[in-house]
C-alpha cells in the first residue's frame, strides 16, 4: 500500500511533466534552503531567480504558475521576503493586474469583430514582408498610445481565431465544428500537415514582429510601458516633454527596428519569413466568404456594437479617463449586455485566458520581492554610479538592459530612478545629468529586455498565452526569434544614447 501510494503521489505532482522535470523542480526545492544555510541569502536569491527563469523555459512542459509557485512559496517560509513585501509589490502593479483581469476578457467579446478585420488584411495583403510590417508598425503604434499588453492580448486573440479556422478544417471539419481540440493533431489529416506546419511558422512570425512592435512603440511615451509614467513622474515631465526627450533615442530605434522586421522577412533568418501556404489562404478566403454571406441583421448589429465599443476603448485609454482594466470592465459590461451574453457561463470563458497569468505574474512579483529584500541588484547600481560622469548613460543603458533581462523591466527602473534621484536630491549629480540618465533608464529597460520573455509583461504573456502552445511558440524558440531585435534595438539604441544625448 505505501508504494502504490507512494507511486500515486509522484504521479499526482506536477500531472503529466517530464519526470526529469518533477526530479528538476524537487531538487530545486531541496537545495534552496541548504544553498541558504551554507552560502546566505544573496547567492540563494541569484540561484531562485535562475530556478524560475528555468520554469519559464519550459513553460509548454508544465505552466510556471504551478513550479513557479512552489519556489515562491519556499522563499516566503524561508524568509527571503515576506508576505507584507509580496502585498505592497502586488499593490504597486494593481493597475497591470486590473489590466489582466478586465482588459484580455473585454478583448475576448470583441474576437469577432476583430477576426473579420484582420481576417480581410491577411487573404488581401499578399508580400508576406508587407504584411509583417504591418503588423510590427501597428503593434508599435498602438503601444505608444495605449498598453503593450492590451496591444499583445489582441494579437493573441486574432491568431487564435486564425488557427482555429484552419486546424478545423485540417481535420476534417466545418469552420463551425464546436467539438473540436486544437491542441491535439491526431485527428489531422496527412495531406495537411505539411501546410499546418507552414501555417505555424507564419504566426510564429507574425506574433514575434508583433511582440517587439510593442516594445518599440512603448518606449516613446509616457503610456507606453508602465515604468515610463514613473520615470516622468519622477523627473516632471509631460505627455510633449517626454515624447521629444526620448525621441533622439526611440526614434532612431524604431526606423533600425522597422528595417530588421523587412530584412528579417526577406531573408528568412532566426525562424522568419515563413509564408502562408496556398491552402491555408484558400481555405481562410472560403471562410471569410462564408461568413459574409451569412452573416444576418442580429450578427451585422453584433459588430456594430463591438466597433462601438472598440472605439470607447481608443478613445478612453488615449484621454487616460479611467485605469486600462477599468475601462476593459465598461468594454465587458456594453458589449454583454447589448448582444445578450447574459448566461454567467458565456461570460467566465472571456476570463479563462487572463486569470492563470495573473495569477502567475502574482507569484512573479513574489520573486521581484526577493531581489528588493536581498539587494540583489544594489551593488550593480552602485558600481555605475562611480562610473565617470560621461560613461555613466551608456552603462545604465547596458545595465537596466541586462538586468531587464531576467527581472521585471518596471521593477529595475524603479530601482534605478529612485537611486538617481536621490544623488540628485543630494547635490551629486546635476538636473541637466540627471535627465540624461532618466533617458538611459527609461530606454534600457524597454529596449534590450525583448531578449527574454522575463523582460517585459507583454513577452511573458503572450509565452504563456493560448496561442504559444499552438503554434510551437517555446521560450528557446522566443529568445532566438528576438536575438536580431535584441542586438539591433540594443545596439542602436546604447550609440544614440552615448553619441545623440
Amino acid at each position: 500500500m505505501q508504494s502504490t501510494m507512494t507511486g500515486a503521489f509522484a504521479h499526482n505532482f506536477l500531472g503529466h511533466a517530464p519526470n526529469w522535470y518533477k526530479q528538476t523542480i524537487l531538487a530545486f526545492l531541496i537545495l534552496n534552503p541548504l544553498c541558504l544555510w551554507a552560502l546566505g541569502p544573496y547567492v540563494t536569491g541569484w540561484l531562485l531567480i535562475a530556478e524560475f527563469i528555468f520554469t519559464l523555459a519550459m513553460a509548454l512542459k508544465c505552466y510556471p504558475l504551478l513550479p513557479g509557485g512552489l519556489l515562491a512559496v519556499e522563499a516566503l517560509l524561508l524568509q527571503m521576503t515576506t508576505p507584507e513585501a509580496l502585498y505592497a509589490e502586488v499593490a504597486l502593479n494593481l493597475p497591470v493586474i486590473l489590466l489582466l483581469m478586465f482588459m484580455v476578457a473585454g478583448i475576448y467579446f470583441m474576437k469577432s469583430l476583430l477576426l473579420v478585420i484582420f481576417t480581410q488584411i491577411l487573404v488581401n495583403v499578399r508580400s508576406k514582408y508587407l504584411l509583417a510590417l504591418l503588423f510590427n508598425m501597428t503593434a508599435a503604434l498602438l503601444s505608444a498610445f495605449l498598453d503593450a499588453l492590451t496591444v499583445t492580448a489582441v494579437i493573441i486573440t486574432v491568431a487564435v481565431g486564425f488557427f482555429s479556422v484552419y486546424h478545423k478544417v485540417a481535420s476534417g471539419k466545418g469552420y463551425h465544428h464546436t467539438e473540436h481540440n486544437f491542441h491535439s493533431d491526431s485527428q489531422v489529416v496527412e495531406l495537411h500537415r505539411e501546410d499546418l506546419e507552414g501555417f505555424r511558422a507564419f504566426l510564429r512570425s507574425l506574433l514575434m514582429h508583433s511582440a517587439v512592435g510593442t516594445a518599440m512603440g512603448g518606449v516613446c511615451t509616457l503610456v507606453g510601458e508602465p515604468q515610463n509614467l514613473l520615470i516622468a513622474k519622477t523627473a516632471g515631465w509631460d505627455f510633449k516633454e517626454f515624447f521629444l526627450l526620448m525621441a533622439p533615442v526611440s526614434m532612431p530605434v524604431l526606423v533600425a527596428g522597422l528595417l530588421t522586421c523587412v530584412a528579417l522577412e526577406k531573408l528568412q533568418w532566426f525562424g522568419y519569413g515563413a509564408k502562408l501556404p496556398r491552402p491555408v489562404r484558400l481555405v481562410l478566403e472560403e471562410f471569410a466568404a462564408s461568413e459574409k454571406a451569412k452573416r444576418g441583421p442580429s450578427q451585422r448589429a453584433a459588430l456594430v456594437v463591438q466597433a462601438i465599443a472598440a472605439t470607447l476603448l481608443v478613445l478612453g485609454l488615449a484621454f487616460h479617463v479611467a485605469e486600462v482594466g477599468l475601462i476593459g470592465l465598461l468594454v465587458i459590461i456594453v458589449i454583454a449586455s447589448c448582444n445578450g451574453v447574459t448566461d454567467e457561463h458565456q461570460i467566465g470563458k472571456a476570463f479563462q485566458e487572463a486569470l492563470p497569468f495573473t495569477s502567475l505574474l502574482v507569484v512573479f512579483f513574489a520573486i521581484v520581492a526577493v531581489i528588493h529584500q536581498q539587494h540583489l541588484f544594489t551593488p550593480i547600481i552602485h558600481a555605475v554610479l562611480e562610473l565617470p560622469i560621461d560613461q555613466q548613460p551608456g552603462m545604465f543603458f547596458l545595465a537596466n538592459g541586462l538586468l531587464s533581462m531576467i527581472s521585471d523591466n518596471v521593477f529595475v527602473a524603479t530601482v534605478y530612478i529612485s537611486e538617481v534621484k536621490q544623488s540628485l536630491d543630494s547635490g551629486s549629480i546635476n538636473q541637466a545629468h540627471f535627465e540624461r540618465l532618466a533617458i538611459a533608464i527609461n530606454t534600457g529597460t524597454n529596449l534590450p529586455s525583448v531578449a527574454t520573455p522575463n523582460g517585459q509583461a507583454a513577452f511573458l504573456f503572450l509565452l504563456t498565452s493560448a496561442i504559444a502552445p499552438l503554434v510551437r511558440l517555446s521560450y528557446g524558440r522566443m529568445v532566438v526569434m528576438a536575438l536580431p531585435y535584441t542586438l539591433v534595438l540594443g545596439g542602436v539604441g546604447l550609440l544614440a544614447v552615448i553619441y545623440m544625448l
